[in-house]
């Protein structure tokens, strides 16, 4: 894709047009390398990317590359979908139809469960509740520019606009939070 002078050229010509002022992709789900090769080519302004505690692998090569080209990062799946809020435990069912029951399939749903009982051994001042220490572990990375939650209810929307403070973790929670990264086959 990154080779691909037509994308290019239209991304240019919408540029000069006036009709884009930037220009961004989503990038492959837990490859945030691939993006590294199309902002290569200076007509990406902002990369879209899997990124929390558990998928943490933009850290390495991403974000460092991003800062020093100035490329935006929108962190997406902040909730590694639902895992991190706590609400997904060995018993939950999903509806009929619901794409997660495939991405928890198999012993997924008990994993998460003992990682998150894990997590929550960090709450405390830093970050009260698991999407608390989901979205200020996200947004304690500078090169993070914004993050994209789910939010089904008008109390997530409230909850999660409060992260919004300015305030981020600790070196030595982050240190920590290190320790939480989970390296998962998600093509099974």
């Amino acid at each position: 894709m990154a080779n691909d002078s037509e994308w290019r050229e239209a991304v240019t010509r919408l540029k000069d047009q006036g009709k884009v002022k930037a220009f961004g992709i989503s990038v492959n789900d837990h490859e945030p390398r691939n993006g590294i090769a199309a902002a290569r080519t200076g007509k990406i302004d902002v990369l879209q990317v899997i990124f929390n505690v558990f998928d943490q692998s933009p850290i390495d090569e991403l974000f460092p590359f991003s800062e020093k080209e100035n490329i935006g990062i929108i962190a997406r799946v902040p909730f590694d979908e639902g895992s991190l809020t706590g609400t997904i435990t060995p018993e939950t069912k999903f509806e009929e139809g619901d794409w997660r029951d495939r991405y928890f399939r198999g012993d997924r749903k008990a994993e998460v469960y003992e990682r998150v009982q894990k997590l929550e051994k960090l709450l405390g001042t830093e970050a009260k509740t698991l999407p608390e220490l989901a979205l200020r572990f996200i947004l304690s990375f500078r090169a993070v520019s914004t993050v994209i939650p789910g939010m089904r209810r008008a109390t997530h929307v409230r909850e999660n606009l409060a992260v919004s403070d300015g305030r981020v973790l600790s070196k030595a929670l982050l240190e920590e939070l290190k320790n939480h990264c989970w390296v998962r086959n998600f093509y099974m």
